[in-house]
Parts: structure tokens; C-alpha cells; sequence
């Protein structure tokens, strides 16, 4: 924004005094302090007219260290200027506008830079540590600068337009492992970069099918036979996870289905799914995800593929809840089929959910059921019934839930 006055107060100082002396030579006819304010008024004019006449010429690029924020983490933004001045600028101040999802002091020193007329733009540097703060997709900027002459008189604050769309990430929680629960997960839990490891050349490859994922390509076997190759023993071998975020509007507060960030319950539930997802590949699982209803929110991530986390990461980071409740529909999805773990991630839940879930536990070898906003002992319905439950709390530690559901079945913690 503009400053609609452009002196700074000695400035302003200096204009009463050059005022003054015109007045006071006027009244009493010294000729002295009419040249004074003379002298004055053309220093005060030519120190308006070297921050005019050095008008820049600028460009603003921004970049994000990770590309992704985080909520609650830490990320590096690097702002290049290119400069191009008529005339020397003394130092400034410079300060980027930075929207409600990301929190940080995004202001600092802005060098002084030499006259530009004979060289080719000049680079400036600048950097600055945001944390997210908001789910969702925000702009940043725009970048102001504000310089004075040398004198200190005037001062002139030029805004840059350019803005830069920042992706904030929900949270990712580091959850505790499933290794000490293998036999209860019904599969290994090593990761397929373990599994590839040294042994990758003993792997069985068969001839590329149409449908086969590119991701279970086996590029070695592919490079020997100069065909398209996939790995037959990833499929068989790798076991099957799902995770379940159920959407439904009822489940919520109103504010879930505006913007990503309005409801703290929501944001807690996309946090625990992300990092369900996170634990469950990490520990060697195909995971899929999905809603309530069935939609697919994810494609399928192989186990040990974390690249494709980050990518869900970015896909959550726009996802708000829908209008409609289609949780009872959900033991559907598992008739007929045996699964490794399940996880359930809700809102709202009370007694005559956790009786309709029910069926869910007898095809999974690891159910798991996370509400956010319990109803009476619904929770303790549904661990009567086989689940492995836990009360989210958006203010709690996710880590010690999802701990206690796996160890203790129960799990309850307060913010």
C-alpha cells in the first residue's frame, strides 16, 4: 500500500521550517530566510524526485524448501528480485505479505544498489522461514519495499504484484510402527526397498500385461530381455491395507464443508489419515484410500513408496467434507473379502454406528476405528465388537492414540 504522504518526519520538519522563513521573511523583511526556505523547498523536492527518478524495474520469483508446506512445520522461502535502476537506491526495507495459512517474519533489509543504467539486471537475494498454520492452498505477497533518500527526507514504498500460490500440506504425525504386531496384521511389515534389496535379482519377472501398474516394473529384467518386464512376486507378497476417511457432512462441523482449515475436527481427521497412510506404506503395506462411500480418494500406494505419500500429501491438502452419510454403507465395501488392516478414520460416532461397522472387523486382521467426536461409549461399543479404537482429540498427541488403540485396544486422550 502507498503512503499517500511522502515525507518522513524530518522531512516534514524540514517543510514547517521552510514555511516558517517564508512567513517570517515575509513579516519582517529579512531577505536571509526567503533564500533559508528556498534552499529547503528545492532540497525537500530533489529528495522526492531521486526516489521517483530512480524508478525500478522488478520481477519477483518465490520458491518453497520442501515445494510442499506442512502444517506445523518449517519451510524455507527464497524470494529472487531482479533490479534495474536508473540512479544508486540507498538500502530500504523490504516486508512480503503472507496470507493467514502460513505464520513468519517475512520482512528484513533491502541493500542499496548502484546505478543499472549500463548493466544488466542485478539479483537480490532474500529468505525468510514460514511455518503452515492453515490447510490449504494460499497466496503469497505481494513483496513492498520502502526507501528514503539519503538525507532522509522523503520516502517512497514500492509494491511488487507478483504473488506466489503456496500448497500447505495437513499434518503428517510420525506414528509408532506395526512391527511388534505382525502376526495380528496378517502379513510382513518390511518395506519394498527392503524386499528389493540385495535379493531384487531374485525376484520372478513376467512379460509386461496390459494393466499391469508401471510402478511393479522390473527395469533390470526389462534392460536383459528388451522387453517391458514387471515384478510377479510384489503383487503376491506385498499384504493389502486400507484407510477409510469418512467425509460425510453429518460427521462435521458446517465450516468442513466450506475451505480446507475451518473445523479443527476435520483438520485432525485429514492429519490422521495422511499419517495412517504414511505408517502403513512405510511398514511395507499397499494401501488404498478411501471414503466412506467407496470413492477412491488415493490411488493405490505401494508399500514402501514414499514419494507417493508426499503426493497425497498435496492432494489432501484442498479436501473438504461432502454433503451427504454414507458411513452405514461401509461394511459393504469389505462383504466377501479378507483384508489386512483397516482403519476407519470419522467424526461423530455414537452407539448405533459402531453396531452398523461391526461386520468390518471379521475381514480385517487389524481393525481400526478413530472418531473424532464420540458419542456417549460408542467407542467402547465398538472395541466390545473386535475394533481397535481411539478418541482423536485435534489438540491431543494422534502418536499416543493410534499407540494405545493397536496395544490396548482402548485409547482416550484429552487435550
Amino acid at each position: 500500500m502507498r503512503r499517500l504522504w511522502p515525507l518522513t518526519v524530518r522531512g516534514t520538519g524540514a517543510l514547517i521550517l521552510a514555511i516558517a522563513c517564508f512567513v517570517t521573511a515575509n513579516e519582517f523583511g529579512v531577505t536571509e530566510l526567503m533564500y533559508f526556505g528556498i534552499l529547503l523547498v528545492a532540497v525537500i523536492v530533489a529528495s522526492v524526485a531521486s526516489l521517483y527518478l530512480s524508478r525500478r524495474s522488478d520481477v519477483v520469483t518465490r520458491s518453497l524448501t520442501p515445494d510442499v508446506a506442512t502444517v506445523g512445520r518449517e519451510s524455507l522461502v527464497s524470494v529472487t528480485v531482479g533490479v534495474r535502476t536508473a540512479l544508486p537506491t540507498p538500502p530500504g526495507v523490504w516486508q512480503d505479505v503472507l496470507p493467514k495459512g502460513l505464520r513468519g517474519k517475512a520482512e528484513g533489509v533491502f541493500p542499496a544498489l548502484g546505478s543499472g543504467l549500463r548493466r544488466s539486471d542485478r539479483v537480490v537475494e532474500l529468505s525468510y522461514v514460514v511455518t503452515g498454520a492453515k490447510r490449504g492452498v494460499h497466496p503469497i505477497g505481494p513483496l513492498s519495499v520502502q526507501s528514503t533518500d539519503p538525507f532522509g527526507l522523503a520516502r517512497r514504498r514500492t509494491t511488487f504484484g507478483q504473488r506466489t500460490l503456496v500448497t500447505v500440506a495437513p499434518a503428517l504425525v510420525d506414528l509408532p510402527p506395526l512391527t511388534d504386531f505382525a502376526g495380528e496384521s496378517g502379513g510382513t511389515l518390511h518395506t519394498t526397498t527392503n524386499q528389493l534389496g540385495q535379493g531384487a535379482d531374485n525376484l520372478v519377472a513376467r512379460p509386461y500385461a496390459p494393466g499391469d501398474s508401471m510402478r511393479r516394473i522390473h527395469w533390470r529384467a526389462t534392460a536383459h530381455r528388451d522387453e517391458l518386464m514387471v515384478r510377479q512376486e510384489e503383487q503376491e507378497s506385498t499384504p493389502e491395507a486400507s484407510v477409510v476417511l469418512d467425509r460425510g457432512a453429518l460427521r462435521w462441523a458446517t465450516e468442513a464443508l466450506q475451505a480446507p482449515g475451518g473445523d479443527p475436527g476435520f483438520e485432525a481427521a485429514v492429519s490422521a489419515c495422511v499419517s495412517a497412510v504414511a505408517r502403513l506404506v512405510h511398514d511395507g503395506y499397499a494401501v488404498e484410500v478411501l471414503d466412506s462411500d467407496g470413492a477412491v480418494l488415493a490411488e493405490r500406494i505401494d508399500g514402501g513408496d514414499m514419494t507417493e505419500v508426499e503426493v497425497l500429501l498435496s492432494h489432501f491438502a484442498t479436501l473438504t467434507a461432502r454433503r451427504d452419510d454414507s458411513l452405514g454403507r461401509l461394511p459393504r465395501l469389505f462383504a466377501g473379502i479378507m483384508t489386512g488392516p483397516v482403519v476407519v478414520i470419522t467424526g461423530r460416532l455414537d452407539a448405533s454406528d459402531a453396531d452398523v461397522l461391526t461386520p468390518i472387523v471379521h475381514h480385517s486382521t487389524l481393525p481400526m476405528l478413530f472418531s473424532v467426536s464420540p458419542v456417549g461409549n460408542a467407542l467402547d461399543r465398538a472395541a466390545d465388537a473386535g475394533w481397535r479404537v481411539g478418541a482423536i482429540d485435534p489438540e491431543g498427541d494422534l502418536a499416543a492414540v493410534w499407540a494405545g488403540a493397536v496395544g490396548r485396544g482402548v485409547s482416550h486422550v484429552l487435550g
